[in-house]
C-alpha cells in the first residue's frame, strides 16, 4: 500500500502529498494517473507504453510509479520532505535516499 508524505516547494512554498509504494490508483486508472498528477508527457509515454504491451505495462507500473515521480519531484523541481520524522524517514529508505 502507499503511504503519504507531504513534500514542499520552498522556493513558492507550495505543499503537495506525494505517495510512497505500490499505486493503486495506476493499477486501476494506468496513464491517466501521470496527467491528473500535470505530466503530459509521461502520461503521453505510459499510455504508448500500456497500448503496445496490451496492459502489461501498466501491471509493472504500478509498482514503480509512485518512486518514479517522487524520484523527480525531489531531484528535478526541487521539491524536499516536509512532513513528520517518521513518516520522512520511510520515505527515505521507499526512495533509497540518504539522510540529511
Amino acid at each position: 500500500m502507499a503511504k503519504a508524505v507531504i513534500i514542499k516547494h520552498p522556493p513558492s512554498g507550495m505543499l503537495k502529498t506525494g505517495y510512497v509504494g505500490f499505486s493503486w490508483t495506476y493499477l486501476f486508472f494506468g496513464p491517466v494517473v501521470p496527467l491528473v498528477r500535470g505530466e503530459i508527457g509521461v502520461g503521453v509515454l505510459h499510455f504508448i507504453a500500456t497500448l503496445f504491451t496490451v496492459g502489461i505495462w501498466q501491471l509493472i507500473m504500478a509498482f514503480l510509479y509512485n518512486r518514479q515521480y517522487m524520484t523527480r519531484m525531489l531531484t528535478e523541481r526541487g521539491f524536499v520532505l516536509a512532513d513528520t520524522a517518521d513518516r520522512m524517514a520511510h520515505a527515505r529508505r521507499k526512495l533509497r535516499i540518504a539522510e540529511p
